[in-house]
């Protein structure tokens, strides 16, 4: 697979304000790259860059090998010559025209025969399962189908790249999960290129074949979605990736043979560290998922408080004191537990991310990249 588009250096700035800085990413051929991050993060100005709708200030941008930006040179190719498509979170269809109508509309632009144009209208409301809806007007559709109408639209054109800014954002949550379903399936039939812009990390692990994860206008990490999970680059990630959040716990650290000694109030912990860290003082990220709870007292068994259970149907949440740390657990399936009970807590070590506590990088464990 070849490389489908490239951005190096980009930045971008808004009245003084760096939206993006140093931007450097590289999307292969038939990804689905998710950008990934809160609200403000760039990530949404960094599609734009993509699409043509904003200019980088610094920076290149290559899409199929073509140079579309050269903020040095003022070269900049605009939108409607990169060869892509895109649909926004708001659906902008044309009020006054069909499902049928608005779906053909770029292919009449592009003067193609009317055969032509209906084989690959018929096509791509095949492919949205929206054939029914094809003499409708927008008005007459509930979101989730307008929202089908718009991907018809920008598949229809067959482009080489589909971006997809927040397009379920706008839908409830039993029509995002159908949404999600429609995307996979559509990315594994296209093969085309997708970058789809969200804030919801479930959307990302779910759907990418990748996730770029934006904060201030940084890009602070590019991985595969299990990679991201079970490897955040930095604390700030650590926190925003998982749900429930990932539980943290100061510790220090000391060197001890080959090996390094890692003392918390959940005990030592002997790991071996691919990196040096910067200082003595770390912190552990355990999973609530990593965190196995005994109601009977077990070899290494940390014992916990339980302060608060919450079921939550198909999982359980439980929310545990040991001295002065909050430890949140989840099971699968209903557990019932006491409050206030004691619980002996066990975890694997070979699944505890270190961190460095004043930079807040990751430290990788010995063949932690294979986890």
């Amino acid at each position: 697979m070849g490389t489908m588009i490239q951005l190096q250096q980009v930045g971008k700035t808004f009245d003084g304000n760096h939206v993006l800085n140093n931007v450097n990413l590289t999307i292969q051929e038939g990804d689905f790259m998710t950008f990934l991050g809160p609200s403000g993060c760039g990530k949404t100005t960094t599609l734009r860059i993509i699409a043509g709708l904003e200019q980088p200030n610094v920076g290149i941008v290559t899409i199929s090998g073509n140079v579309v930006d050269n903020a040095a040179l003022h070269q900049h190719t605009a939108p409607g010559d990169r060869g892509l498509s895109l649909v926004f979170q708001s659906y902008a269809l044309w009020p006054h025209m069909t499902v049928y109508e608005n779906i053909a509309f770029g292919l009449s632009i592009k003067k193609l025969g009317k055969p032509d144009i209906k084989r690959k209208v018929e096509e791509s409301l095949e492919k949205m399962r929206i054939r029914e809806l094809r003499d409708r007007y927008p008005s007459e559709l509930s979101g989730g189908q307008q929202q089908r109408v718009a991907i018809a639209r920008a598949i229809v054109t067959e482009p080489t790249i589909l971006l997809l800014d927040e397009p379920l954002s706008n839908l409830d949550a039993k029509l995002r999960i159908e949404m999600r379903t429609e995307l996979k399936r559509l990315h594994r039939d296209l093969k085309t290129t997708i970058i789809y812009v969200t804030h919801d990390q479930v959307e990302a692990l779910t759907l990418s074949t990748k996730i770029a994860v934006f904060f201030k206008g940084q890009l602070v990490q590019v991985d595969t979605p299990r990679g991201l999970y079970r490897n955040p680059a930095t604390l700030e990630v650590a926190d925003f990736i998982g749900n429930p959040s990932i539980n943290f716990v100061p510790a220090s650290i000391a060197k001890a043979g080959e090996l390094w000694q890692i003392q918390s109030e959940l005990g030592l912990l002997d790991l071996p560290l691919q990196d040096e860290p910067s200082g003595d003082e770390v912190v552990l990220a355990l999973k609530p998922e990593d965190l196995h709870l005994s109601e009977v007292p077990i070899p290494g068994g940390i014992p916990c408080q339980i302060y608060s259970v919450f079921p939550a149907g198909s999982e359980t949440l439980i929310q545990l004191q040991h001295g002065e740390v909050t430890l949140m657990a989840k099971t699968i399936g209903e557990a019932d537990f006491e409050t206030d009970s004691t619980v002996w807590v066990t975890f694997p070590s070979e699944k505890v991310n270190v961190y460095n506590r004043k930079s807040g990088s990751l430290i990788p464990q010995g063949g932690a990249l294979q986890r």
